[in-house]
């Protein structure tokens, strides 16, 4: 009797490349910050217009999911609120110190927007940490929604994750908006710039600690259980 299995090479062939565990980040980030800096560098576009046409793309991804998918993108809606934010802020000019304040105004935005998700129980932030806690596994990819549909501990972590960067964007447009008013202006161009890469250094240490790693470590855990108790492929006999 000889027994044959081919879980592993079906798994091998059901396994998404880097680029498809990518895909959400690339169309709802990475293109549209990559097309606002090659408009306005490449062919000089004004910001405004770079804004409004890097704008298309999480646009059509929001309409895209809403119509045909039946549930909001989260992720392309952010952007997309991002843009929209900035083009109204750029019709605010004149005083330097308002000028500095509203790259906090993004901030608030952005921050306001996740705490909202947290609220309505839709974590906007998952969809951007999902590539790096699944690796493109579909097993982990499984063992995620298993965890996210029985598991009260892990949708706790899912939310501190959105709530930790609600928080520290909130912050940090807070303390960027107290420095435009209160610091020399000088001092608040190359700050206001220290200040949004501290928060984000912030915001990936906390979260990952809080959050982020313990949904990894659960993943990990669920995914081992159900590899024990899954029903082992059928056995073909040859005579």
């Amino acid at each position: 009797m000889t027994k044959t299995t081919n879980t592993g090479s079906q798994n091998k062939q059901q396994q998404p490349g880097a680029l498809e565990n990518l895909r959400p980040l690339i169309l709802d980030v990475a293109v549209p910050l990559g097309s606002y800096y090659f408009l306005k560098e490449a062919f000089g576009t004004s910001t405004f217009a770079a804004l409004a046409w890097s704008s298309v793309v999480p646009a059509l991804r929001t309409v895209w999911s809403v119509v045909r998918e039946r549930r909001f993108n989260g992720f392309a809606g952010l952007v997309l609120l991002v843009n929209v934010v900035s083009l109204a802020l750029g019709f605010v000019s004149g005083d330097p110190r308002l000028m500095l304040a509203k790259d906090g105004g993004v901030s608030s935005v952005i921050g306001i927007a996740i705490l909202v998700s947290v609220a309505m129980g839709r974590p906007m932030m998952t969809e951007g940490l999902k590539p790096f806690i699944l690796k493109g596994d579909t097993a982990r990819a499984a063992a995620f929604e298993r965890l996210r549909s029985g598991s009260p501990a892990f949708r706790r972590a899912e939310r501190a994750y959105s709530l930790v960067w609600g928080v520290v964007l909130l912050a940090e447009c807070v303390v960027r908006v107290v420095g435009a008013y209160t610091l020399p202006v000088d001092t608040m161009v190359w700050l206001g710039s220290v200040v949004l890469v501290s928060a984000i250094g912030i915001g990936m240490v906390v979260s990952g600690g809080l959050a982020a790693e313990p949904m990894a470590r659960m993943i990990t855990a669920e995914n081992a259980e159900n590899a024990e108790n899954r029903v082992r492929p059928e056995v073909a006999v040859v005579a």
